[in-house]
C-alpha cells in the first residue's frame, strides 16, 4: 500500500487539467504513441470541441521512480466549471491528495479557491503547480504570491510546469511520490468501498469506478449496497488502463471498476458504499452529499412518438451523471416529457447537446428556471419550480427566491462595468477585496434566477474574457415573483408561461411576443400575441392577417359594390377567428427560448 498514490487534478477552468494529465499519461507511457490523441480523458466528442472537462475520468498509471521503486498512480481528471463542482467532490473521497493547478498568466481564480476549500474539507494534502509558464505573459514568481496570499500553501513547493510543452512533467511525478500521502486502510477488516463514478454499457450494464477504503474484493464475491440495500454478484473487476484489465482482486487503497450485471438505475447511487453480504462493514463512509439542483427546466421530445426513448436515455444518462434528476411531466401544447434539475446552466446545455447526440433526440426545453417557496395565506409553505403549478395569487401571502454569493474576479480596468452589470441583475450588495495588483475580487449577493440567463456572457463580454465567475448558495429572501402567461389569439400556451420578478416581466414578455410573432406563420386572420400578469396585458404584437384583394374583379360602378365585398370579408375574417385554430411550430418554442437563453 506504501507503494500506492490516489489523487486527483483540481483548478479553475482552462487552467490546463487535461492537458498536464495527458502529460503525466505518455511520461508513465500509460498508452502507446500510435493511440494517443489529446484530452485522453475526456471521452466524450462535446469535452473535446469546448475544451472542457465534464465527466471525472480515472486512470491507472505505472511509475518508477528516480529511486528505483516502482509506484501504481491512480489519476482522477476533474472538471473546473462550478456546474461540475458535484463530480469534484466525489471525486476528492476518493483520493489523499491532490495537483492544485494554477496558471502562470492568469494566477488563482474563484474557481481555484473554491476547490481548494472543497480539498481541505476532506482533509487532502495539496501540491501546487504553476502550469502555463511557456506563455510570454507568465509571471511565476507573483503566482507563487497568490498561491501564499490566496490558497495558503507554501509557494515554494510550487512545481512550474508546461503541460503544453513537457517541461517539468518530471518533477510533477516525484512530488506526487514524495509529497503525496499512501492510502491509509486494513486489506483484512470488512469491506468498504466507494462508487464514485459508474457509466452504462449496453453489452455488460452499469459498470461501476469504485475505490476500496477496507478490505478486499474478488470475483464471485456478492456484494451489497449499504444505501439502496441490493444484492449483486461480482462477475469481473480490475483497473482503468483506457480499457479494463482484469484483476485477481481489488485491495484497501485502489481504485479499480467492478462489473456485477447491475441493469437498472433504480439498483445503485453514486456515492454509495459496497460492502461484502457475508461480512457486511458496520457503517457506510461518510462525507457524501448528495448534488443540490438549482436550475429545473421541462424537456419534451420534438416528436411525440420519441417519448419512450427520451425514458430510456435519461436513465442511462442520470447513471453517467448523478447529479440530473428528472420526473413526469406534461403540456397541452408539447405533449409528454419530463421536469429535470440540474447544476446550472451548463449542465443543461451540456444534458441538452448529450441527448441529440448520443441518442438522436430531437428536442424542445422549456425556459430555466429556479425554486421558489411560497407561504399561502393559510399558513402552508409550498416549493414552486414549474409555472404550471403557480396557485392563484390571492392564495399567496409571501415569495422567497433563493440568492446567492457571487464572487467576481476581474482586472482593475472592468470593475465598473462590473459593479453595474450586478445592479442590473438586483444585486443588494456589493464588496470589493483587491487581491493583487490590478485584479480585483468583487463579492455581490443577488438572486440565482437573475444569473441564469445572460449574465455569464455579458461578463464575459464586457471584461473581455478575463472576469470569472463562481459562486454559493445562501439563502432566501422575500421576493415580488409573478406568473406571466404568454397567450396566442387570447388562448394561454402553458409551455412559454413563465416566472419572473415583477420589475423585469414586461421586457421578457415583450421579447418573448415579438419572437413568437416573427415565427408563427400568417393565417387568414390577425393574431393578437399577449404578455399578460392575471388579467393584466403588458405587452402585445400582432401578426397581420393574409389578405385577398377581393375586389379585383370588381370593374368600375358605384363605390358601394367595392364596400359591401369588402364587408362580406371582414364578416368571414371575423368568423375565422372565432373559430379558427393557430398553428403554432415547434421552432417558435425553441427560438424564443434559445434567444432568452443568449
Amino acid at each position: 500500500m506504501k507503494q500506492i498514490r490516489n489523487f486527483c487534478i483540481i483548478a479553475h477552468i482552462d487552467h490546463g487539467k487535461s492537458t498536464l494529465a495527458d502529460r503525466l499519461i505518455q511520461a508513465c507511457e500509460g498508452i502507446s504513441q500510435r493511440e494517443f490523441h489529446d484530452q485522453m480523458l475526456d471521452s466524450m466528442d462535446i469535452e473535446r470541441e469546448r475544451g472542457i472537462t465534464i465527466k471525472s475520468n480515472t486512470v491507472t498509471l505505472s511509475y518508477t521512480a528516480r529511486d528505483g521503486q516502482e509506484y501504481q498512480l491512480n489519476l482522477i481528471d476533474t472538471p473546473g466549471h462550478v456546474d461540475f463542482s458535484h463530480e469534484v467532490r466525489r471525486s476528492l473521497m476518493a483520493c489523499e491528495g491532490a495537483l492544485m493547478v494554477v496558471d502562470a498568466s492568469q494566477g488563482v481564480e474563484a474557481q481555484t479557491v473554491a476547490n481548494l476549500y472543497l480539498a481541505l474539507e476532506y482533509d487532502l494534502e495539496l501540491l501546487p503547480v504553476i502550469n502555463k509558464i511557456d506563455l510570454p505573459a507568465a509571471d511565476v514568481e507573483r503566482v507563487r504570491e497568490e498561491i501564499d496570499a490566496d490558497l495558503g500553501l507554501d509557494p515554494f513547493a510550487a512545481i512550474p510546469v508546461s503541460a503544453k510543452t513537457g517541461q517539468g512533467i518530471e518533477d510533477v511525478l516525484e512530488g506526487i511520490t514524495q509529497h503525496l500521502p499512501p492510502p491509509k486502510g486494513d486489506p483484512n477488516a470488512p469491506l468498504k468501498a466507494l462508487i464514485f463514478d459508474a457509466f452504462f454499457d449496453k453489452y455488460r450494464g452499469v459498470i461501476l469506478q469504485c475505490r476500496v477504503m477496507d478490505g478486499t474484493l474478488k470475483p464471485k464475491d456478492t456484494i451489497h449496497f449499504m444505501h439502496t440495500d441490493r444484492d449483486f454478484l461480482v462477475d469481473e473487476l480490475g483497473y482503468n488502463q483506457f480499457k479494463l484489465v482484469p484483476k485477481k482482486q481489488l485491495t484497501a487503497g485502489e481504485v479499480g471498476y467492478i462489473v456485477a450485471g447491475v441493469k437498472s438505475v433504480q439498483d445503485i447511487e453514486i456515492g454509495d458504499t459496497i460492502t461484502l453480504a457475508s461480512r457486511p462493514a458496520t457503517e457506510p463512509i461518510p462525507g457524501y452529499q448528495p448534488a443540490r439542483q438549482v436550475v429545473f427546466s421541462s424537456v419534451y421530445p420534438m416528436s411525440t412518438d420519441e417519448y419512450q426513448d427520451l425514458t430510456k436515455a435519461l436513465e442511462k444518462l442520470s447513471i453517467n451523471d448523478a447529479a440530473l434528476t428528472f420526473e413526469k411531466d406534461s403540456s397541452a401544447a408539447l405533449g409528454f416529457g419530463f421536469r429535470c434539475g440540474f447544476l446550472g446552466l451548463l449542465h443543461l446545455d451540456v444534458i441538452q447537446e448529450r441527448l441529440q447526440r448520443e441518442f438522436d433526440i430531437g428536442l424542445v426545453i422549456s425556459a430555466p428556471s429556479v425554486k421558489y417557496k411560497l407561504t399561502l395565506k393559510d399558513g402552508s409553505i409550498i416549493d414552486i419550480d414549474n409555472p404550471s403549478y403557480w396557485p392563484d395569487p390571492s392564495t399567496i401571502d409571501s415569495a422567497s427566491e433563493p440568492y446567492i454569493r457571487a464572487q467576481i474576479l476581474t482586472p482593475e480596468e472592468f470593475v465598473g462595468p462590473v459593479m453595474e452589470l450586478c445592479r442590473d441583475h438586483r444585486s443588494e450588495s456589493q464588496t470589493m477585496n483587491y487581491l493583487s495588483a490590478g485584479r480585483v475580487e468583487v463579492v455581490s449577493e443577488m438572486p440565482l434566477g437573475e444569473v441564469l440567463f445572460d449574465f455569464y456572457g455579458k461578463l464575459k463580454m464586457i471584461t473581455r474574457g478575463y472576469g470569472s465567475f463562481d459562486y454559493v448558495p445562501i439563502e432566501y429572501r422575500k421576493t415580488d415573483i409573478v406568473k406571466v402567461d404568454i397567450l396566442v389569439n387570447k388562448e394561454p400556451v402553458d409551455a412559454l408561461a413563465y416566472l419572473v420578478h415583477r420589475d423585469k416581466s414586461r421586457a421578457r414578455a415583450l421579447h418573448y411576443c415579438e419572437q413568437l410573432a416573427e415565427e408563427i406563420p400568417r393565417h387568414q386572420f390577425k393574431i393578437p400575441i399577449q404578455g399578460a400578469i392575471g388579467g393584466t396585458v403588458i405587452a402585445r404584437s400582432t401578426i397581420p392577417a393574409v389578405r385577398k384583394d377581393v375586389t379585383a374583379k370588381c370593374y368600375g360602378g358605384d363605390i358601394s359594390r367595392k364596400k359591401k365585398l369588402l364587408e362580406k370579408q371582414k364578416k368571414g375574417k371575423a368568423k375565422m377567428k372565432q373559430f379558427g385554430s393557430v398553428n403554432i411550430p415547434q421552432k417558435a418554442f425553441v427560438s424564443v427560448l434559445r434567444a432568452d437563453q443568449k
